[in-house]
């Protein structure tokens, strides 16, 4: 395969794969060879709790993953770029920004 050519993927999603997994968010790390993105789903509500140790209230947040995905650092520029490309199309037809909020809030 020369390194010039262009690319023409054939793209194959088998069946099981087709109605895709709902995220509400997603978390993002690496590894000095891979960077893995977990998107995960609210599994219940968010509930209230107090540190035992240092009597900090916080918010626990149940979530499942959905989908793991790993992919190499050098895709990762690939893939930033296509998801700005795909926002900016998204804002264009909908003329909606993004919240620049936190979903869950603090």
């Amino acid at each position: 395969m020369v390194d010039d050519a262009p690319r023409q993927f054939e793209i194959d999603l088998p069946p099981e794969l087709i109605g895709g997994a709902y995220a509400d968010f997603a978390n993002v790390w690496h590894t000095p060879t891979v960077f893995v993105m977990d998107f995960l789903t609210l599994a219940q509500p968010p509930r209230e709790q107090v540190d035992a140790d240092t009597g900090q209230r916080q918010t626990i947040v149940p979530a499942r993953v959905v989908s793991r995905i790993r992919i190499p650092p050098e895709q990762v520029f690939e893939l930033a770029k296509a998801l700005t490309q795909q926002l900016e199309f998204w804002e264009q037809e909908t003329g909606r920004r993004t919240s620049q909020e936190p979903p869950l809030g603090d």
